[in-house]
């Protein structure tokens, strides 16, 4: 692998971590993996986003820069290199929008202060798929908090990370349409996003569509 630091991201239900655990796997990386199920507000956010949005990105944005601070400052000299499937900025992304203005004004004054301190990633991988993919997905994993998610929110979420993304001027960007690929249970298909991914780009936006 020629990157020593990748992200994974995408909508809820893009795959991420099914992807970032393959490609550990296969190319001995250090898996960081999002500890999402351990948040006790997530599923009072989906049954009431109005009272439990503040409460909960908060603590999202805490957990993932404690764990992204303690794993990336402790290099693993049995890896070859390091992927996450979560990029810190994701925290901003959501809280957008699902805070309303005067709680994302003390949200973001956190978020500034903190997220300096992390690196960037060598490659960032956004995977698209369009919200009936993102809702077959959801439903196959079978997370009852998550089965309620409208169409609405995950092109919101969905909207938002475009929007970070066009604002990106120093990273290496991979925005990659998997809506024609299973890669999770077809192998060509895998290696087809590999080919694209463990290739050497410059600093910039790069879509792929298969």
């Amino acid at each position: 692998m020629r990157y020593n630091f990748i992200t994974i991201e995408g909508t809820i239900g893009a795959g991420k971590t099914s992807l970032a655990q393959r490609i550990s796997n296969e190319f001995n990386g250090k898996l960081i993996l999002e500890q999402f199920e351990d948040n006790a507000f997530l599923p009072k956010f989906y049954e009431d986003q109005e009272k439990y949005a503040f409460p909960l990105e908060m603590s999202f944005m805490a957990s993932r820069f404690q764990q992204l601070k303690e794993q990336l400052s402790s290099p693993d000299l049995f890896s070859n290199f390091t992927i996450s499937d979560y990029f810190f900025p994701k925290s901003l992304i959501f809280a957008q929008k699902t805070l309303p203005i005067d709680e994302l004004a003390l949200f973001t004054r956190f978020f500034n202060f903190i997220s300096g301190s992390l690196p960037k990633p060598d490659l960032f991988v956004y995977l698209y798929l369009d919200v009936n993919r993102l809702q077959q997905n959801i439903r196959l994993r079978g997370r009852s908090y998550e089965q309620k998610i409208k169409d609405e929110y995950l092109e919101s979420i969905q909207a938002g990370y475009f929007d970070y993304i066009k604002q990106q001027r120093d990273m290496r960007v991979l925005i990659l349409d998997t809506n024609e690929l299973d890669f999770v249970h077809t192998d060509r298909d895998y290696q087809r996003i590999m080919e694209v991914i463990d290739a050497d780009y410059p600093v910039g936006i790069h879509r792929f569509t298969f």
